[in-house]
């Protein structure tokens, strides 16, 4: 099997990623799951499609620096490779780069992402654990904003997973790695290049933090992810980045220029046929704006809870939603609970507060960045 083959089983399969290592078949990931192609491989069989997907430079290296990192082009399909060694044997791992941006309504988000989309200034952010489709999240927003407003995006991400095309909007795309060192190089310069809207793949440390803030503090909409379980664990997360000293600043600069903090998970589909999303909103009110100034982040769930007319929901009303519908079991939903006590007893006696209709999602048959 070579990887040209390897590749279109891939794609037709919708798989996000590709193992390739020696003792080992192939495995792809598809809505999560693992699942074997062809026979296992040996070392002679792992090298052939090593130097299938490399050309002498890059596989030469590859052999001195024991890392690479490149993309590649196959019957018009883009793909990441990240190779490496493990036990002095040779692998790598291959992504799909998605040229098909996703849909805000195909993915069913909460319609609010829509106009926090088009925003001009603010702070929005996408949390979730890995695998939970953030940046396909991003990517259908940006994409939304591309079709629906002029302007300049600027994106700085590692690596880039959609690749946008020049619409109502040019579209610069940098990746960490290949077109610069890193986070905090890229997001150093980037005023410069008079972006109206930032994305940042991932906020990792205290300064990519204090560009994001900034960057909202002037004018500008910056998207970020961040890997949170929920909306409360993010602030929390992002409170943990600032030095003590400076939280009080901080809080009262995050009530004013926090957009609102979107959390999602994916969840198997009862059937046992792709996943569903589920999403948990926190909204600036003035209300949450007041609680994050004075540092209560603890009161806020409850805030959002009793707020879905004003377009919030918790991951437990989202939960109890998909199970009334039918598409997610009572165990899963309870396992992916923030309060599987409180979700117990919506199951039981109903949620007076859940009005959540148009704020879950199904996912089934989308492709999902598996980050």
């Amino acid at each position: 099997m070579n990887l040209d083959s390897i590749l279109a089983q891939m794609v037709e399969r919708k798989a996000s990623d590709l193992y390739i290592t020696v003792g080992s078949a192939c495995l792809l990931k598809v809505d999560g799951n693992l699942h074997h192609l062809g026979e296992l491989l040996d070392r002679a069989a792992v090298d052939s499609l090593f130097h299938e997907a490399m050309d002498d430079e890059q596989y030469k290296e590859f052999v001195a620096t024991r890392e690479a990192n490149f993309a590649i082009v196959r019957n018009g399909c883009r793909f990441r490779l990240s190779a490496f060694w493990q036990r002095e044997l040779p692998g790598i791992v291959v992504r799909r780069i998605e040229t098909k941006i996703p849909n805000i309504h195909d993915l069913n988000l909460p319609i609010d992402m829509e106009r926090l989309a088009l925003a001009k200034r603010g702070l929005v952010l996408v949390v979730g654990a890995t695998g939970s489709g953030k940046s396909t999240s991003m990517a259908a927003m940006t994409g939304f904003r591309n079709q629906n407003r002029s302007g300049h995006i600027l994106t700085v991400e590692d690596p880039i997973e959609f690749i946008h095309e020049h619409n109502k909007c040019i579209i610069t795309q940098r990746e960490v790695g290949l077109d610069t060192a890193s986070y905090e190089v890229a997001l150093k310069n980037s005023l410069r290049q008079a972006p109206d809207m930032i994305l940042i793949g991932e906020i990792r440390s205290r300064e990519t933090m204090e560009y994001a803030m900034t960057f909202a503090e002037t004018g500008h909409l910056c998207m970020a992810t961040l890997h949170a379980n929920n909306a409360n664990q993010a602030l929390e997360r992002i409170l943990h980045l600032v030095p003590k000293e400076r939280r009080e600043q901080f809080l009262f600069d995050l009530s004013l220029n926090l957009k609102c903090i979107l959390a999602q998970q994916l969840i198997p589909d009862a059937n046992g046929v792709g996943r569903h999303g589920v999403y948990e909103l926190l909204l600036n009110t003035p209300r949450v704006a007041d609680l994050i100034r004075r540092g209560e982040l603890h009161e806020i769930k409850d805030v959002m809870a009793k707020s879905n007319q004003a377009g919030m929901v918790t991951f437990d009303q989202s939960l109890y939603a998909l199970f009334r519908e039918g598409k997610i079991t009572e165990q899963d939903a309870l396992h992916h609970a923030d309060s599987p006590n409180d979700l117990r007893l919506m199951i039981k006696v109903g949620d007076p507060n859940n009005k959540t209709s148009n704020s879950t999602s199904t996912l089934s048959g989308v492709k999902l960045d598996l980050q």
